[in-house]
């Protein structure tokens, strides 16, 4: 049993050795993996049902009251234009931290979390979308498995996020 331990941790070493080490949790929509920075991560929780907010684009839920903190919910699978959730309780909302904002992106599954380094993180490749649809940091390919690691910072437009900052507490209950 030992041996195994020390194989999995002379592994990480050589992983975490090569440059600066970086943690991403990692999650499914449909049968891809992405991963977001676990800086930006402040808590994982089961699907509930939001309240949702008119005129807002299709792939915001609606939002939550989290132990007060009213918390808009973002279907990352809407955002990436593949359909809207059909949400139960094996979906997982994950809470990040944005800029100095609080939001929640609704995924499939938690997969786990990666250890790397940077010099695995490969750049993703030019596309012709515009600039502010840009939302891969990187690609990580891992043994069998492609990881593309999202910049949460430019998931969703700040302006509409300006917006829910202002939106009253009273006004909602989830």
């Amino acid at each position: 049993m030992s041996d195994i331990f020390d194989q999995t941790r002379e592994s990480k070493e050589e992983i975490l050795g090569k440059g600066s080490a970086r943690q991403f949790l990692t999650f499914t929509i449909g049968q891809e993996e992405y991963g977001v920075d676990i800086m930006t991560v402040r808590e994982i929780k089961g699907w509930s049902e939001t309240t949702r907010l008119p005129n807002t684009p299709d792939f915001m839920r609606g939002v939550i009251n989290l132990r007060g903190l009213i918390i808009p919910i973002f279907d990352l699978r809407a955002r990436f234009h593949l359909g809207l959730t059909e949400a139960d309780a094996k979906n997982v909302v994950i809470i990040l931290a944005v800029d100095n904002r609080t939001i929640g992106i609704l995924v499939d599954t938690v997969s786990d979390i990666l250890d790397t380094n940077e010099e695995q993180i490969k750049a993703a490749p030019a596309s012709q979308t515009h600039a502010k649809d840009q939302c891969v940091d990187g690609l990580i390919s891992n043994h069998d498995r492609m990881v593309v690691l999202l910049c949460v910072n430019k998931l969703f437009d700040t302006e509409l996020l300006k917006k829910l900052e202002n939106f009253s507490g009273d006004k909602t209950q989830a």
